[in-house]
């Protein structure tokens, strides 16, 4: 909805300013050691809390099943995504259960996986919108493979680095350079060979 109210009601220039800016402000957040998100995280991690669940998209979510099996070969435990406990089978003795249950109870969730600000994906949307604004589906397409490209290279980056890393920087750019590439590079292009009958 948000993407939809900069896409609608604000100029075209003004828009890529405000996505460049965006994507300046959050190094700056998350890297600078007085950056507002950086403090956000470090606070969080001082108190041993985990951040606000409103503030990020988190892909701890665990789907997995049947982490022992039993004398009789069925699953001793299993995560439940309904109710968020773990299940037993009814043939498993409490001190089985307890001690098949602790290894899931030693991961903290809330420390695994990929975690990314909301407010990231509203800012992907209005680049991918205001490409689509340009009546080509070729721009549209560059710009939704730039943000993956971008989210690749960030978890890349991450995994090297092992700390909070900003998540616009690299695909607004890339994006950026994308749009501009296709719309006044290939676009006219795809356009001459088509006028000139040439396929490829």
């Amino acid at each position: 909805m948000m993407a939809l109210v900069f896409i609608k009601y604000l100029p075209e220039w003004t828009l890529w300013f405000i996505l460049g800016g965006i994507a300046v402000y959050d190094l700056f957040a998350v890297l600078c050691p007085k950056g507002p998100l950086r403090i956000l995280v470090e606070t969080a991690e001082e108190r041993n809390e985990p951040i606000f669940p409103s503030l990020i998209y988190s892909s701890t979510m665990m789907w997995t099943v049947a982490i022992g099996m039993a004398d009789g070969g069925e699953p001793v435990s299993s995560y439940n995504p309904l109710n968020n406990s773990t299940g037993s089978s009814a043939n498993s003795s409490p001190p089985e259960r307890a001690q098949h249950a602790q290894p899931q109870m030693e991961m903290e969730p809330e420390e695994q996986g990929v975690k990314l600000g909301l407010g990231d994906f509203i800012f992907y949307s209005v680049l991918v919108g205001k490409a689509a604004t340009a009546d080509d589906w070729n721009t549209v397409m560059a710009c939704f493979v730039a943000i993956l490209i971008g989210l690749c290279l960030t978890l890349l980056i991450l995994a090297i680095v092992k700390k909070a890393l900003p998540a616009l920087p690299i695909s607004i750019f890339v994006g950026i350079i994308f749009y501009v590439c296709t719309r006044w590079c290939i676009k006219p292009m795809c356009d001459q060979m088509a006028l000139s009958q040439v396929y490829v």
